[in-house]
């Protein structure tokens, strides 16, 4: 069993940088894939990064490519999201999840751990 939390999200202006925090409980956390998803109002939940457990591999969708870096730190039971030069349409609420998959994945199914959401605004 996994819990996650995230944190870090806020009201930024376009251009500007959030990072977001995902916290995790629980002593098998190293054994998951941890991928970030965003919904915003009226739309599906889409991928936006993912990271493997060892941390050695990564994937992005296209739309934050350059912009968006994901890490993961497993002696602290975290992962973050390092967002750079946002822009309105970054703005959603951004769900951290846990999955025991290999390969960093962008499919909402594989993830069996999700947190709560943390919101995301940015103004133009």
């Amino acid at each position: 069993q996994v819990q996650l939390v995230e944190s870090g999200g806020g009201l930024v202006q376009a251009g500007g940088s959030l990072r977001l925090s995902c916290a995790a409980s629980g002593r098998t956390f190293s054994t998951y894939a941890v991928g970030w998803f965003r919904q915003a109002p009226g739309k599906e939940r889409e991928f936006v990064a993912a990271i493997s457990w060892s941390g050695a591999m990564r994937r992005y969708t296209d739309s934050v490519k350059g912009r968006f870096t994901i890490s993961r730190d497993n002696s602290q039971n975290t992962a973050a999201l390092q967002m750079n030069s946002l822009k309105p349409e970054d703005t959603a609420v951004y769900f951290c999840a846990a999955g025991q998959i290999v390969l960093p994945s962008p499919s909402v199914d594989l993830y069996d751990y999700w947190g709560q959401g943390t919101q995301v605004t940015v103004a133009s």
